[in-house]
């Protein structure tokens, strides 16, 4: 292998070529995004798939999703990125914007699956179980906060009423599509595929509710406290461990709810108000979303870059299986980008249409979900329906923030337009 370690080397040698590797391909892949008019995101997550293409190709190129620490670091990252999200929020806005968000996210996810099913159900072969078929409309309903998050962040639009809607509705899609989850898994265990779970469906939804009614109220009311507490420490540049602790407690204690790591970051974001970090944050002369966002910088971009090695190039290029990809993944689109008409009058509909079209990791969580699942002894999903899903996932990833920043230049208001308030 082209960056394995020699015989007697430090073993750490590899990895630290390997992040070489994926920074340096991040960075191109970025930068030749942005001289085509595309957000960088986009040619992070092809960068990854032409790493994949080129180990599939070439056995002694590295396989980079194998490494660990770039996996670890990855996934911090996305963690990262969804906490500095949320700084940009306090839970008032999220709030004000909450009846809007609802409304986008039902459409968002009740469309995408049922045309996720009506799709399957006519391109899969005869006999292939309606769990199956679901299962494929359940991982076209979930929206990936991240990618979208990150287009907002590099447009400066993230503040706008439709950027809050946006990312408030990728909330609530996690917690709807986790749902849908659990009820094709319950399908799929039970006798002859048939039966609701409804305690479980019950149970994922309280704590799922449970653990965001609490963070956005106790947390909300606590962090002042611990913030102040902090203030007494004699060390100096304690704001950013003490703010990224907070954010991987409620990351660790969301994923333990029954959500993703990230819905638990963005959260922490969302309770830490600038008040709350206002004496910190004049101590130290920098504010807590300045010492972020290199983090940001250096992180984020690992994930998109694995995001998009992670595909199955072999299963995918199968010319049944690319059909089959780039009908779901129009599918995908379209329903995702009808929910932004969910949002109500007096606000830029395409842009949130759009803002929700990216699967990206919340759909390549559902797939690996799939992966472990059994019908009647044999696997649900076959291996070329599972990188049909994972290149509609990579389709829907690419379009998304290619639409989304089209829709935020076309709709683009002159500084002097008063914007509408979200919960008309």
């Amino acid at each position: 292998m082209i960056l394995a370690a020699l015989p007697g080397a430090d073993p750490i040698s590899s990895t630290l070529g390997l992040l070489a590797l994926l920074w340096l391909a991040a960075k191109v892949g970025g930068e030749l995004a942005i001289r085509m008019k595309v957000p960088a995101v986009a040619g992070e997550l092809a960068m990854g798939l032409a790493l994949a293409a080129l180990h599939l190709r070439f056995g002694s190129f590295p396989d980079v999703t194998e490494n660990i620490a770039a996996g670890l670091l990855a996934n911090l990252g996305i963690v990262v990125l969804m906490f500095a999200v949320g700084l940009e929020s306090t839970v008032p806005q999220m709030l004000k914007s909450g009846v809007a968000s609802l409304r986008v996210a039902c459409i968002g996810v009740l469309v995408p699956v049922l045309l996720g099913l009506g799709g399957a159900a006519l391109m899969l072969p005869k006999g292939t179980p309606f769990a199956a078929d679901l299962f494929i409309g359940a991982c076209l309903c979930a929206t990936s906060i991240g990618i979208s998050a990150q287009v907002l962040r590099e447009k400066g639009a993230s503040k706008t009423p439709e950027g809050r809607i946006i990312v408030g509705a990728a909330v609530l899609d996690d917690i709807l599509g986790l749902l849908v989850l659990v009820l094709v898994s319950g399908l799929v265990n039970a006798s002859g595929g048939s039966g609701l779970p409804w305690a479980g469906l019950a149970r994922t939804l309280g704590l799922a509710l449970g653990f965001l009614a609490l963070a956005l109220t106790l947390g909300r009311f606590a962090t002042p406290h611990l913030f102040r507490l902090a203030n007494r420490f004699r060390s100096e540049q304690i704001l950013l461990p003490i703010s990224l602790g907070f954010a991987f407690l409620l990351a660790y204690l969301g994923n333990l709810a029954g959500l993703a790591s990230i819905v638990g970051a963005y959260a922490a974001g969302l309770i830490l108000e600038p008040a709350h970090v206002k004496v910190l944050e004049e101590r130290e002369l920098h504010s807590l979303e300045d010492l972020v966002h290199p983090l940001v910088s250096v992180l984020a971009p690992l994930f998109f870059v694995l995001m998009g090695a992670k595909v199955d190039a072999a299963a995918l290029f199968r010319p049944h299986t690319l059909l089959l990809a780039f009908a779901l993944a129009a599918l995908g689109i379209f329903g995702k980008w009808i929910a932004g008409l969910g949002a109500g009058k007096g606000l830029r509909r395409s842009v949130i249409g759009w803002g929700m079209v990216p699967r990206g990791e919340v759909g390549l969580i559902f797939v690996a979900a799939g992966a472990n699942l059994m019908f009647n002894g044999s696997p649900l999903l076959r291996a070329q329906v599972q990188a049909a899903i994972v290149g509609a996932i990579l389709l829907t990833t690419l379009a998304g923030p290619i639409g989304l920043a089209w829709a935020l230049r076309r709709n683009n208001d002159p500084p002097e337009t008063k914007r509408p308030d979200v919960h008309a």
